[in-house]
């Protein structure tokens, strides 16, 4: 409007409204939120104005205040929203609790939109709030607006608020939240940036899952049962998290959740033979220190796909570490049909190796723990007599502690197990042996049938 200070030096208007802006910061709580409501229905002016970065920057500073201590702390007005809070006959008592100390802000945020949170989201995270306090208010936001929105309106909000949990610590939101978002996001049609920031979230927090979580029904248009391809995203951005330097645990937990669920998808008869393949080898093999329960999931989808391939057979069954097989699975794969005829020779190998070695560690452990008794001499000046010295011989045996016979115990065990593995690789190789004779009366009627024919 030209009322600068060349134009009026009384009635400067720029000058006004800068003073005005400044006296934001000195405004009550029921002040900014009235302010806020009239700047998201004139949004395009407020921010031109600067209006509306200033009342969100002074709201964010409330709560930090009150995020450290009562929320009265953060007003400035009897008026205020947290003065009217804490003076309702039931707070009294729940002033006393930090949570609602932290959260009695919620419901006085319900009336702004989702792109006004967003913003404030964003002025709370610069601000250092709690992410907890903070990924607490979304939920909430999310579960108070979405019961009488449109169906656009849901999908906007959730948006945002997957958006905005994205920018937070991904410890301060909780897996099943995350899951409850992913239940809900399956009826929107969500945007691609959105639903990769919820699968990467999930899957940073793969090892909290539970299988429920993962049974999630396949896209619309799709004949098999469950949505494979979703938990291979998942345990995609699991295995990424923190520069692929997931420790132990969380692996050894996620590679048990993985097990149960490739038993439960394997007689799934339209299950293709590359996806049951790509969930056997999503996770490495030190996640897995017995992989019986793999052999078994494999074993439901052999059984149910009858007609699969004896190549794809082949490519499933490398996923499997003969090794880390138990010696009834592996006698049980030996007589198992369903399985190519070179898995059922592998494993009474592997088995026996694995016999072989563990004699080998038992005699050089029971060599090094148990050494024969030595002949103390000691070189006197004088002679000794014989009963001297027998004395000294008989001296010079150690006595048993504690602890050889709690070693000669576990020497025992060990030694009993060795003779129940030596008794199983007897069996395989009695079984392998008919594989063998079988094999060869096969070859032998094969070459003379031509003879007959001719």
């Amino acid at each position: 409007m030209e009322m600068n200070k060349s134009a009026s030096e009384k009635h400067n208007l720029l000058e006004q409204t800068e003073k005005s802006l400044e006296e934001i910061k000195y405004w009550t709580w029921q002040e900014l939120l009235i302010a806020l409501k009239q700047c998201q229905d004139f949004l395009l002016i407020a921010n031109s104005a600067g209006v509306l970065g200033r009342c969100l920057d002074s709201l964010a500073g409330r709560l930090a205040l009150t995020s450290e201590s009562s929320p009265c702390a953060s007003t400035s007005s009897p008026d205020s929203s947290s003065v009217r809070f804490s003076s309702d006959s039931r707070s009294t008592e729940s002033l006393k609790n930090s949570f609602t100390r932290s959260t009695w802000w919620f419901e006085d945020l319900l009336l702004l939109s989702p792109k006004l949170v967003e913003m404030v989201t964003k002025s709370m995270v610069s601000r250092n709030i709690d992410h907890a306090i903070i990924s607490k208010f979304l939920l909430f936001y999310h579960k108070s607006k979405s019961s009488a929105a449109t169906a656009d309106e849901k999908c906007k909000i959730v948006e945002t608020i997957i958006d905005m949990l994205y920018t937070l610590d991904q410890s301060s939101v909780s897996c099943k939240s995350l899951f409850g978002f992913l239940r809900v996001s399956l009826s929107f049609n969500l945007s691609k940036s959105s639903r990769s920031k919820l699968e990467s979230m999930i899957g940073y927090q793969m090892d909290q899952a539970t299988l429920d979580n993962l049974l999630v029904p396949s896209p619309h248009g799709t004949n098999y049962l469950y949505d494979v391809n979703l938990v291979l995203r998942f345990l995609k951005a699991f295995i990424q998290r923190g520069g692929f330097q997931v420790s132990l645990m969380p692996m050894q937990k996620v590679a048990s959740l993985m097990d149960l669920y490739m038993a439960e998808v394997a007689p799934d008869p339209c299950l293709k033979p590359s996806k049951f393949l790509a969930l056997a080898k999503a996770l490495p093999d030190s996640a897995r220190e017995s992989q019986d329960k793999m052999y078994h999931a494999i074993d439901l989808f052999f059984e149910v796909h009858a007609g699969l391939s004896e190549e794809d057979k082949i490519k499933i069954c490398c996923a499997l570490n003969y090794e880390k097989l138990s010696a009834g699975a592996c006698l049980h794969l030996s007589q198992n049909a369903k399985f190519p005829s070179n898995s059922a020779v592998q494993a009474p190998i592997s088995q026996q190796f694995k016999v072989k070695s563990l004699l080998h560690t038992t005699n050089n452990y029971k060599f090094e723990n148990d050494p024969p008794c030595s002949f103390n001499k000691t070189e006197k000046k004088g002679k000794e007599d014989e009963a001297n010295e027998q004395i000294v011989l008989y001296a010079g045996k150690p006595d048993l502690s504690a602890d050889n016979e709690k070693l000669r115990a576990h020497l025992q065990v060990m030694q009993c197990r060795v003779m129940e593995l030596e008794k199983v690789c007897r069996k395989m190789q009695t079984q392998m042996a008919k594989i063998m004779k079988l094999k060869v009366s096969r070859h032998s009627n094969a070459r003379s049938l031509p003879k007959l024919c001719s």
